[in-house]
């Protein structure tokens, strides 16, 4: 039985990998979802290597404070800050500590300005005492030692939630790639390339393209969780269903029936209301309700399977119930299994993006393709921000098609016979 089953495998599969759409949506597909799973490599604030007077520091992967750089902080640093480089270049981190006396020497056109007889006094009420000049000792202000260093950084120098305090450009929210004219029409912005936002910014100022990465990275994790946990109970429970069958059948078809008839969106608007809305949270709501489709299908292939030969041998040999379930009639079964999967990673994809296009999704500042989505909504003249996020969005799901197409034909059991 196992030789057979893996012939048939081995046929299936040169089936697939003939159909060449298939074949090579699939291979995009895995080289742009393992592409961005090193996704803190491509897109971070802090440097990949730092360098200082010949001392290697890996901020991208340990958490240093700005003392073990000569700052006075015991709070990690922003690498991409000037009181940063400050400090790296041994000078004073604060800002204020580079004004001179010059600064005080013009007033404005209030008359504040103060001088001297503004707090002589008269001497007829005060008694005139001679005092001697206090002298106050002079501290010297110890300047640190300016050090060699040198940072290597990823490709783009922010992450998904980075907030940028200035901008070369002048604009931080909205920035758009290419340039663009200001508001009065008197100047042109240019293009936040300058900046290192090689997609813009949206609008609160966060990477456009560090979010996209981040999101599809999360968006592709998250279908193919929840695919493979719907998967896993739909095969379990299903499968008890079918081989079992009688009251057992019956009374989990009605239960079933009575579960789906629930919508899924107000169980998921009631629950958040109760609960703090998490990553975590959606997926166990999801899944209460992702497994029923591939239990309908499971539970045909026992119905039908529980009545053949082998498995009729395998019981009066003795061999357990869960055993035969199994070992025999599961990889027996698995035809719809493998059919279905690339379908339900596209149906949990859309599900993730449609809850958070929504509001009802992971909460911010969690990167999210349908958080991108609203905001091109809300912004249509941002066209840097919705474009981009729909290609992506349409080619994962237009790659998963084929790639499910594809699978679909190579067992399907009729072009099998042909």
């Amino acid at each position: 039985m196992a030789t057979k089953l893996n012939k048939d495998l081995q046929v299936k599969f040169q089936k697939f990998n003939s159909d060449k759409r298939a074949r090579y949506s699939l291979l995009a597909l895995m080289a742009i979802f393992f592409l961005t799973l090193p996704a803190e490599f491509l897109c971070n604030v802090r440097p990949t290597l730092l360098v200082v007077d010949g001392k290697p520091y890996f901020p991208i992967l340990l958490t240093y404070s700005e003392q073990d750089f000569g700052g006075p902080l015991l709070s990690e640093p922003d690498y991409k800050s000037e009181r940063f480089l400050r400090i790296l270049k041994g000078e004073s981190p604060d800002s204020s500590a580079d004004m001179d006396l010059s600064d005080f020497d013009e007033g404005d056109d209030t008359g504040l300005i103060l001088g001297l007889e503004d707090f002589e006094e008269d001497d007829s009420l005060m008694p005139v005492t001679e005092t001697k000049p206090e002298t106050i000792p002079e501290s010297p202000v110890a300047l640190a030692k300016p050090r060699d260093y040198w940072m290597l950084w990823p490709p783009v120098r922010y992450d998904y939630k980075y907030i940028p305090s200035h901008s070369v450009t002048g604009r931080v929210a909205l920035a758009a790639p290419y340039e663009t004219p200001s508001a009065d029409k008197n100047r042109i912005i240019p293009s936040s390339w300058r900046d290192g936002h090689y997609l813009g910014t949206d609008d609160r100022g966060r990477d456009v393209l560090a979010r996209l990465i981040y999101g599809f990275r999360i968006s592709m994790i998250f279908g193919l969780s929840l695919a493979v946990t719907g998967t896993l109970l739909g095969c379990l429970l299903g499968g008890i269903q079918g081989f079992f069958g009688g009251w057992i059948d019956l009374i989990g078809q009605r239960l079933t029936e009575m579960w789906g008839s629930i919508p899924r969106l107000y169980i998921l608007i009631i629950l958040s209301a109760l609960l703090t809305p998490s990553v975590w949270l959606l997926f166990g709501i999801l899944n209460l309700t992702a497994w029923m489709g591939m239990a309908a299908y499971i539970r045909a292939e026992f119905l039908k399977g529980r009545n053949l030969e082998y498995v009729k041998a395998a019981k009066a040999l003795g061999v357990s119930n869960f055993r035969i379930m199994g070992k025999h009639i599961l990889p027996n079964s698995l035809t719809p299994v493998i059919t279905f999967f690339p379908f339900e990673v596209t149906a949990g994809i859309l599900a993730l993006v449609s809850l958070d296009f929504l509001n009802l999704g992971v909460p911010s500042p969690a990167p999210s393709i349908g958080e991108l989505l609203s905001q091109g909504k809300t912004n249509l003249q941002a066209i840097w921000i919705l474009v981009p996020t729909f290609v992506v969005l349409t080619g994962a799901l237009t790659l998963l098609t084929f790639v499910g197409d594809g699978i679909r034909n190579a067992f399907d059991p009729r072009k099998a016979a042909n």
